[in-house]
């Protein structure tokens, strides 16, 4: 018989290499590579001769679809998130940085389910379940028949949750913990923790339970461990958020049972995590209406229509290579608003150092915000104070064009709701929306319109802007 021969298996994307070497050549990260013990895998069934496999029936595409059942948490910002609830058998991925409120976000689920009646287990990998406990208490929750436990090994769990009654719900905290026996390897490498989410996704596919995985992320924020996990889960959602702000933001990456992109604002409190029914006007609270350099940007997140603030600050650099700093936005999409200002806009923006911050920690990752942060940095470049009640949305090409984006009728309908009044957007937004009541849209082409009338606002007195 061969001998088995070691591997070395990357810790960040899951490449198997024969021999150690400094850097992953399919990931680019340097010093992921551990060594791990060869597995049974192809080679070994082969060798004992695996068994034949069993013809099953093949079904077509057309045939009755009911919606999948769905299980209520009790938060509806949580709800929003996964597309209405919990679907059974469902598993659901949820990273975020430590301390960001993962956990104390799981036990509130867990709290508000198992008080209506459903079996509830949570698992803590981390820590003990008196910590778990204390946690509890603080948030008020240890009256909920939450089922509690500080365990690791995948099969002493699976076996545990299979005992008694069908639970509805099950939190691993967290995957990277766990290990099983049938992966030779430490716990929180590749190996094992791949093998501890396929044992769980199995047991959640066949006793219907739905099971929640918490994973950790890496510096650059996204989720640690091979990225196959992602593929075998049904949803993965991320919990984003930073100390300086009170507000938590759940979004959905991924999700089989409903759409993607959807986010749960929640704010942080003594008492633990709150819903915010309304995050457009917690985004917006504080806005100093007197000053150059802010732009209200009417974004959609989802389904979701919210509005926040884009700051801009242009200052005259007194270095060689100007200085560009963002927060909560691409940088690289900065690069080109620049540089697209600049050629089609005369905007002189090569010798000023530019600082774009979105307002209360909020990212923003869709191509509507380019309008609006090209108004910010204008007014920011002439002094000219935007009108409190204008909001701003459209993509700007590398033509200096404003195209339309979709969804212009909500973002307006919000927008009138928080007592806006008037809108500049793209051209093609005016043809097929339908706009509020009172509300004024200033349809546009081409950046250089927008800048236009930005100047003009420059030259304009105090009273003559107010009045429009």
């Amino acid at each position: 018989m061969a001998k088995a021969r070691t591997s070395f298996i990357c810790q960040a994307c899951g490449a198997v290499f024969p021999r150690w070497q400094g850097k992953c050549e399919a990931c680019g990260e340097w010093n992921t590579l551990h060594e791990e013990a060869p597995t049974a895998g192809i080679g070994a069934l082969a060798a004992r001769g695996a068994k034949k496999g069993r013809i099953f029936a093949l079904e077509g595409l057309s045939g009755e679809s009911k919606p999948a059942p769905r299980i209520l948490s009790g938060l509806a910002e949580l709800d929003r998130v996964t597309g209405g609830g919990f679907v059974p058998g469902s598993v659901l991925l949820i990273g975020g940085e430590p301390g960001i409120g993962k956990s104390t976000l799981l036990i509130q689920a867990c709290a508000a389910l198992a008080r209506k009646g459903e079996r509830v287990v949570y698992i803590s990998g981390e820590e003990a379940a008196a910590q778990v406990r204390l946690r509890a208490e603080r948030l008020g929750l240890s009256d909920a028949a939450v089922e509690l436990a500080a365990e690791t090994s995948v099969e002493d769990i699976i076996a545990t949750l299979s005992a008694g009654r069908r639970p509805s719900l099950v939190v691993i905290d967290s995957i990277q913990t766990m290990w099983t026996e049938t992966a030779d390897a430490t716990a929180g490498t590749v190996t094992q923790v791949r093998g501890a989410a396929q044992a769980l996704i199995r047991f959640a596919k066949l006793s219907g339970a739905c099971v929640i995985l918490v994973g950790h992320v890496t510096k650059d924020g996204q989720i640690a461990g091979p990225r196959v996990v992602e593929h075998m889960v049904d949803a993965v959602a991320s919990f984003e958020g930073d100390g300086s702000h009170h507000f938590r933001i759940l979004r959905n990456v991924k999700n089989r049972f409903g759409p993607t992109d959807e986010i749960g604002v929640f704010e942080m409190t003594g008492g633990g995590l709150t819903e915010v029914a309304n995050p457009s006007a917690l985004f917006l609270a504080g806005r100093d209406g007197s000053a150059a350099g802010a732009a209200v940007f009417a974004g959609m997140e989802g389904t979701r229509p919210v509005l926040v603030e884009i700051q801009a600050l242009v200052a005259p650099s007194a270095l060689g290579t100007p200085r560009r700093a963002v927060v909560g936005w691409d940088p690289s999409r900065l690069s080109m608003l620049v540089a697209v200002l600049e050629t089609h806009g005369r905007v002189k923006l090569g010798q000023h150092d530019i600082y774009l911050n979105v307002a209360g920690g909020m990212k923003i990752a869709e191509p509507a915000a380019d309008l609006a942060a090209a108004a910010a940095l204008v007014s920011s470049l002439v002094g000219a104070v935007l009108p409190q009640d204008m909001v701003f949305f459209g993509e700007v090409g590398l033509s200096g064009a404003v195209r339309p984006v979709p969804h212009a009728g909500l973002r307006l309908k919000e927008a009138s709701k928080l007592g806006f009044s008037r809108a500049v957007a793209p051209q093609g937004a005016s043809d097929k929306t339908e706009k509020p009541a009172g509300m004024g849209l200033n349809a546009i082409r081409h950046i250089g319109e927008a800048i236009a009338d930005i100047a003009a606002l420059g030259r304009r007195s105090p009273a003559e802007r107010k009045s429009g």
